[in-house]
Formats: C-alpha cells, structure tokens, sequence
C-alpha cells in the first residue's frame, strides 16, 4: 500500500470541476492531484452532445471532457483513476483519504465528488435496474429500438434524453409533474415538434410493473386523482441529483438535501476544504458553472497553502529574564 504524505491539494473527482480545479491549482506551482472513483470525465462523459459551452456550438460530452483531461495532463496535473474510497477525513491536518490502493494526505481538499441521479422511490424501480429502469439514455438508448419508453421529468436533462430515445424507440412518453416544461426554451421549442414525443402533464409513477424485465408503469395524475396504467417496455427518470457525499456527511455544513455549503470562494465550513460542481449547493449545474467553480476553488485552495507555508510555527528559544539567567521557553514567533 502506497502512502503519498507531500501533496499540497487532493481533487475528489475528476469531472469537469475536477479537472479545472487541477489545472488552476497545477498552475498555482502546487503538487495537485484529481483522484476518482471511476475513469475521468465525470457525467459529462455520457452526454451525446453539449451545446451550450462556449466556443464549441456542438460537441460531444466524452469528446470535451477528453480535451479537459489533456489540458490538466499538460500541466502536470496527477491523476488517480479507478479508486476504491474507503475513508475521508477532512477536518485532520493534513487531510487524509484512504483508499484501496493507497493513503493520500493533502494540506488542502477540493471535494468535487458530483451528483447522481435522483431515483424516484416507487416500487419496482430498483428491482427493475438493468431489466428496464435506466438512468443513461446514451448508454442504454440502443437496446429499444422498436419499443416504447416512457421518461420522467421536465428539464434539459430529461427532455433533451427523451429526443435522443427517439432515434431508437417507436415512441417516447414524458411524464411532468408540472403543466408545462423547465426546459429551455430552444429545448421545449424542438421537443414539441418532434412526433414520436407525447407529453403526459400533471402526473407521476407510483409503481413500476413487471415480469422479468419493465412492461407498465402505474401512472397518477396529482390532479384529478385519476390512475392509469401505461404500457412501457422502460423508464428512465431524470428528476434531479442526490450529491455523492458518501464518506463526508457529517464533517461539512450541508443543506437539507445534503449539498455542501460553500462561500463565494468554494470554501466550506471547514478550513482549507472547498467543493465545486454538483456536490455544493449551486443555482446551477452546468459544464460552465461546474469549470467556473473548479477554477476559482483551486485559486483560494493555493491561497491556503502558501499561507500555511508562511505562517510562523512554534519554535524553542532562549529567552532574557530579570533574574539574569537564560532559560528555555517555547514562544510564539
């Protein structure tokens, strides 16, 4: 087991918050490294296309991410892939992350962990994983060609998933809670003219049916009361995201959805811990917004370690006392 103790700034995760913070804090003269528990990239990595970063009008999501890993790779930025976390603690000094692998111990940490799906809590939704229940359209869009899938929220996320199903499926439903869509308006503008999509309004799923694999989805429209069943051979929900803080609740200020609280400077309750991206509680959550706060996290985390590098520490000295002896003392200096 690998212990690596000099390291200035450790990133969890290495999304698009990840990486940027590495290259910030690899240009601040630090010794950063981004570790992650899958391969770099973060969610971004399965999105078919992204158009709304700036200076890309359309590119893929693994294709960006891709570009983000080879900038930190130019700056010497250490990447740790494929790491099984087994303990973090960030109020220690030096801070200490624990994995299969190895012990990482950092003057500062940039948690950058990221969100996951927000699951909908209905029978037969974790049952059916795998067999029908899907949170990927990218991944898993192919095997329904020909067939009936049915996709739960009314953002970006979900309507822009619910356009690329189309490309396989025969139809796609959109179930919303609301009347109308969240989506932007350029999305909702596509969406309606796109044949194969039929919206479902007002409504949600209590239970999801099967035998084997997904074929109905008890439908409730929060309105009228009214419940119905939907033929459907999947679902995907795309409701929202639940942060990854598996390992840190409890040692951060979070909020009641468990977000990590952060100041202007992503700093959070603890000193010399900050968090970027999906995992703090953000207005948005974007590729854009998850790079600005990558960035601005890793320029006070460098901030914090030439503070620490400058302050002055205890040391022994001699000391001049009225009865003219000289004696030991540790003072303050």
């Amino acid at each position: 087991m690998v212990e690596y103790k000099d390291l200035d700034i450790m990133i969890l995760g290495g999304g698009p918050a990840g990486l940027s913070a590495g290259i910030y804090a690899s240009r601040g003269a630090t010794n950063a490294a981004v570790l992650d528990i899958s391969l770099m990239g973060g969610q971004p990595s399965n999105y078919l296309e992204i158009e709304n970063y700036p200076g890309f009008p359309v590119i893929g999501g693994y294709e960006l991410m891709e570009k983000f890993q080879e900038h930190a790779n130019k700056f010497g930025v250490k990447n740790f892939e494929m790491q099984e976390i087994q303990k973090i603690d960030l109020v220690s000094n030096p801070k200490v992350i624990e994995t299969l692998d190895g012990t990482f111990r950092a003057k500062s940490v940039i948690v950058a962990c990221g969100a996951h799906p927000t699951k909908l809590g209905v029978k037969g939704e974790i049952e059916y994983i795998g067999r029908g229940v899907s949170y990927c359209a990218v991944c898993d869009g192919a095997f329904y060609k020909e067939k009936i899938v049915t996709v739960v929220g009314g953002g970006n996320a979900a309507v822009e998933e619910a356009m690329y199903l189309t490309k396989f499926a025969q139809k796609v439903y959109v179930i919303h809670r609301r009347g109308e869509l969240r989506a932007d308006k350029i999305v909702q503008d596509r969406a309606f003219k796109n044949p194969k999509l039929e919206f479902i309004w007002d409504s949600k799923i209590n239970e999801i049916v099967g035998e084997n694999v997904v074929t109905t989805a008890i439908v409730e429209n929060i309105k009228t009361g009214e419940v119905t069943e939907l033929k459907t051979d999947g679902v995907f929900p795309y409701i929202g995201f639940t942060p990854n803080v598996e390992g840190i609740t409890g040692q951060l200020e979070q909020d009641v959805n468990g977000f990590i609280k952060t100041d202007s400077t992503m700093q959070t309750s603890v000193k010399g811990v900050f968090a970027v991206g999906d995992v703090r509680n953000t207005p948005l959550r974007q590729v854009i917004t998850a790079a600005s706060d990558g960035a601005v996290a890793a320029v006070y985390a460098v901030k914090y370690v030439e503070e620490l590098k400058e302050a002055p520490a205890l040391e022994t000295v001699k000391v001049l006392r009225p009865s003219k002896t000289l004696k030991e003392a540790k003072v303050q200096i």
